[in-house]
């Protein structure tokens, strides 16, 4: 009964996925929905299920490495597309800087916490879900839908570093910065390392299953690095950007080695398993939070006034920076979905950091309403094109 169930949950994700583009509803909705559902069918009937709530990290963990590596896979590092990437990494930065200072200020108002542990729990609020952005932006103009890549991409990555820095050192200070840049140097020669082997192994492997090896290793040293409390989403973000622009960098001394257009063959099928394979772990990543939350908790009125006012500057601050550098506000004002690592990075909060006030309850409403405030932009977009040329 338990596989029937998750293949047919499943293939419902597969069929919401297949018509999200064109119904405008985000698939994590309709998720989420068929995850409570199946929540509480299992309690009409009194099935027994074992606590499932270990594995949703687990799903998260890999999860974030599949999207990050899938959104750095589809990024393309030359000249002409340098104006786009310098926006979009300060239109990611610029928000999470702003809206994590802010809220900090807001928690530590409300709460009487400290400015350190009101900002641990602000950024995870602060991070523009890729997993849920990107399937949402395909039916948009090129120059739109390629800058929602950028953004949501980069915004999961700084996000994720700043969490770290923040969440993971017990004092903020000279040193402490210094131990991080430290860290980012160590990860960054363990990440050119690594890629270059990974990338002799997809060039050499003869055998007939070549892919899954490969992620397997991917997600590995990801594991390992995070246990040494280095910034592993480093090491993730130079290995898509090393496959996706072979073109680029094949002339770099030491690449001769490497058959870059037999590479080139295999970087895109491996570019499709990893597709696949997002999917499937963020299908299940979101039916399996759908289950986990109790109805209670999104209907909490408790936190709905604090949603609303985390909502709003969500959305007043993008407007504000879209507006600073040009970039058409419909309908890319809406698409500011928290997500996928909202939900990972405020789990992964230690025990000492948790303040009362940023709960559940509080990160399910933000996740929903973000998500259908996206889903009515998208109904109501005017398609604009984002004009990558400053104005002089």
């Amino acid at each position: 009964m338990v596989i029937i169930s998750i293949c047919i949950l499943l293939l419902f994700a597969y069929v919401f996925d297949l018509t999200s583009s064109k119904t405008k509803i985000p698939s994590v909705i309709l998720l989420l929905l068929l995850g409570s559902t199946a929540h509480y069918i299992t309690a009409y009937f009194e099935w027994q299920v074992p606590n499932l709530f270990p594995l949703l990290p687990v799903f998260g963990t890999v999860g974030l490495i599949l999207i990050v590596l899938e959104g750095t896979l589809d990024l393309k590092l030359n000249k002409t597309k340098l104006p786009i990437i310098k926006k979009s990494f300060l239109i990611a930065f610029i928000p999470i800087l702003l809206l994590g200072i802010f809220l900090a200020v807001l928690f530590q108002y409300l709460g009487n916490f400290s400015f350190k542990q009101s900002l641990a729990n602000a950024i995870p609020l602060c991070v523009i879900s890729s997993s849920i952005a990107i399937p949402s932006a395909r039916n948009m103009n090129e120059h739109n839908r390629e800058f929602i890549i950028y953004e949501s991409s980069l915004s999961d990555i700084l996000g994720v570093l700043f969490f770290n820095f923040i969440a993971l050192n017990e004092i903020i200070n000279g040193i402490s910065v210094l131990h991080f840049i430290f860290e980012v140097i160590i990860i960054c020669f363990i990440s050119f390392i690594a890629t270059g082997i990974l990338a002799v192994l997809l060039n050499r492997i003869d055998h007939h299953v070549k892919f899954i090896p490969i992620m397997i290793l991917v997600i590995l040293i990801y594991a390992i690095s995070k246990e040494y409390h280095l910034p592993a989403l480093i090491f993730i973000l130079i290995f898509g950007l090393f496959l996706s622009n072979l073109q680029e960098i094949k002339t770099i001394k030491g690449l001769g080695t490497l058959n870059t257009e037999k590479l080139e063959i295999e970087v895109v099928r491996f570019h499709e398993l990893v597709a696949e394979a997002t999917f499937l772990i963020r299908a299940l990543f979101f039916l399996l939070f759908g289950y986990l939350i109790q109805m209670q908790e999104l209907l909490n009125r408790e936190t709905l006034v604090l949603t609303i006012i985390i909502v709003t500057a969500i959305l007043l601050i993008r407007w504000i920076v879209l507006k600073l550098f040009s970039i058409p506000i419909n309908p890319l004002l809406f698409i500011a979905p928290r997500g996928l690592i909202t939900i990972l990075l405020f789990l992964s909060l230690p025990v000492s950091q948790n303040i009362a006030i940023v709960n559940n309850s509080l990160m399910t409403q933000v996740v929903v309403i973000t998500a259908l405030i996206m889903m009515f932009g998208l109904f109501f977009q005017h398609n604009k094109v984002i004009e990558d040329t400053p104005k002089t």
